[in-house]
């Protein structure tokens, strides 16, 4: 037995019990497939992909950013047709048996699980615990996860939902760029005021004119060179 924490994205086929054992089938087969493409970035040795009763199950080690990106990725792949959800979580797991007999257990998994019972078809969402994981290992993109209230479980336990938007990240990046913006231009001010301070008004404002004049004059004497070696060909 192997104990571990990692996140943990629960891919959910919405209404899975109730469907035929033939479709069944090929929505299984579909997100097989599905998962073992949005997970060949990964590092064999940091994924663990498991079999659940109404999806598959994929644990990621040390890389909440790299599940976040595998959840959104089976959602948007399996839109054609698939009817997929969710769930995210960041906990302690138990890897129990090996090879084909392997299987999770842990409250990494059962929140994971829980978290998708609330996730719309196509959507994700993510616990508080996932949120701060991807924080501490990416400050700053746990921004895109912003709160979407809170649900019980059957069993009473409550949860702090969260789902991705896009544009919250992009309107943080605006606004660090605007903020980034409006320092460099008053680092620029309170340097000309240091030096207006120092030297004086009226000498900044000479050591500007002298600068000028002088650029001038020797954009002048370009000039003037380049023209006399056109007269002498």
């Amino acid at each position: 037995m192997t104990s571990f924490v990692a996140s943990v994205v629960f891919l959910r086929i919405q209404d899975f019990p109730i469907r035929p054992a033939s479709e069944q089938a090929r929505m299984r087969a579909q997100l097989e497939a599905v998962v073992a493409v949005t997970t060949a970035e990964l590092a064999p040795k940091s994924r663990i992909v498991l079999d659940a009763a109404d999806g598959l199950v994929v644990a990621v080690l040390a890389d909440p950013r790299g599940a976040l990106r595998v959840a959104e990725r089976a959602l948007a792949a399996a839109m054609a047709g698939l009817p997929l959800c969710a769930g995210i979580n960041h906990g302690a797991l138990r890897l129990l048996g090996s090879g084909a007999d392997a299987a999770l257990v842990g409250d990494g998994l059962s929140v994971a699980a829980s978290v998708a019972q609330f996730a719309p078809t196509a959507e994700l969402r993510a616990s508080r615990a996932f949120r701060d994981a991807l924080a501490d290992a990416a400050p700053g993109f746990e921004a895109s996860l912003v709160p979407k209230g809170a649900c019980s479980d059957a069993s009473l336990r409550s949860y702090e939902l969260f789902t991705r938007d896009r544009g919250e990240l992009a309107r943080r990046r605006r606004s660090f760029a605007a903020l980034s913006a409006a320092a460099a231009v008053a680092l620029l001010a309170t340097g000309a005021g240091w030096r207006i301070s120092q030297h004086g008004q009226e000498a900044f404002v000479g050591g500007l004119a002298s600068k000028y004049r002088e650029t001038t004059v020797q954009g002048e004497r370009y000039v003037r060179a380049l023209v006399q070696k056109v007269k002498m060909q």
